[in-house]
């Protein structure tokens, strides 16, 4: 059984302290494909909706990071988390001198690393955020539907809506944690638009932020039935000087479901910070 995560809001990638996910409930649903040896077959081709796109539904999880990522891991000076090398350092491919920031974002980055504790809104049980909260230990649960696609974050329990009914993104939304999301299908992939971000989440534990006018672009593209694989770009003309891609693979985790995660359980950090 996966063990429920419990409140370690001080790490920033909640997901460090707990093993991969193991098998919870242990149920297939009708119609998975299944191999000779009675195991799920994540190569077979993806599954589609009665609509005809493909469906996005499931349990999924990060894959692990890449050997050169996990050597860069084992001699960076900030906790990592194993999975996925972005959630440490969102501009990870690039040499530090190419990095796209603005004096103001390497300003903010130094303030919030100043001290050991990374005074991040996970320490306080606040959300994670996008695009962290895809990349840590815990598993995301998309459950797509003919309008609207929601997305389910267990690390810290949020959730999302990507409307995809045709609406535009509004043209003055009220900042919010994950933003306000729209998406349509380019062939085979879900392209979904965000804005509306509010600027208290960090794009990735070494404190990297963004300004309330950053803009999301992600492409989901499920390339066969145990893969998803995501691209993220980020558009924050406050922050950055240019836009910025990350791209990543999701796998599927059948048999298993989403659990419960709530930090104001058991959580005995607070009360150890300074005022």
């Amino acid at each position: 059984m996966r063990a429920p995560m419990r409140a370690l809001p001080a790490l920033f990638c909640l997901g460090l302290a707990i093993p991969a996910p193991a098998q919870w409930l242990n149920y297939f649903p009708p119609g998975t494909p299944m191999t000779a040896d009675g195991k799920p077959d994540l190569s077979a081709p993806a599954p589609h909706a009665p609509d005809g796109k493909p469906d996005l539904t499931g349990v999924w999880h990060i894959s692990r990071a890449t050997a050169a990522d996990r050597a860069r891991m084992a001699t960076a000076a900030t906790t990592l988390d194993p999975y996925d090398a972005y959630s440490n350092n969102i501009f990870k491919d690039m040499k530090p001198e190419d990095y796209p920031e603005r004096p103001a974002a390497v300003k903010l980055r130094t303030e919030r690393m100043s001290t050991g504790i990374r005074p991040s809104p996970t320490l306080y049980c606040l959300p994670m955020g996008l695009p962290v909260n895809n990349l840590v230990n815990e598993v995301v649960k998309f459950v797509q539907a003919p309008t609207i696609t929601m997305v389910l974050y267990e690390v810290d329990g949020t959730y999302r809506q990507i409307h995809t009914d045709g609406r535009k993104l509004p043209e003055d939304p009220t900042p919010s944690w994950l933003g306000y999301s729209t998406g349509h299908w380019d062939g085979d992939t879900l392209v979904v638009e965000s804005n509306g971000f509010n600027d208290r989440t960090w794009l990735d534990s070494s404190g990297h932020p963004h300004s309330e006018a950053l803009h999301l672009t992600e492409r989901y593209r499920r390339r066969d039935f145990g893969h998803l694989d995501v691209e993220m770009t980020f558009d924050d003309p406050v922050m950055y000087t240019r836009p910025f891609t990350i791209r990543f693979t999701h796998q599927l985790l059948p048999g298993t479901d989403i659990l419960e995660s709530y930090c104001n359980e058991n959580e005995k950090d607070r009360a150890h910070l300074k005022p």
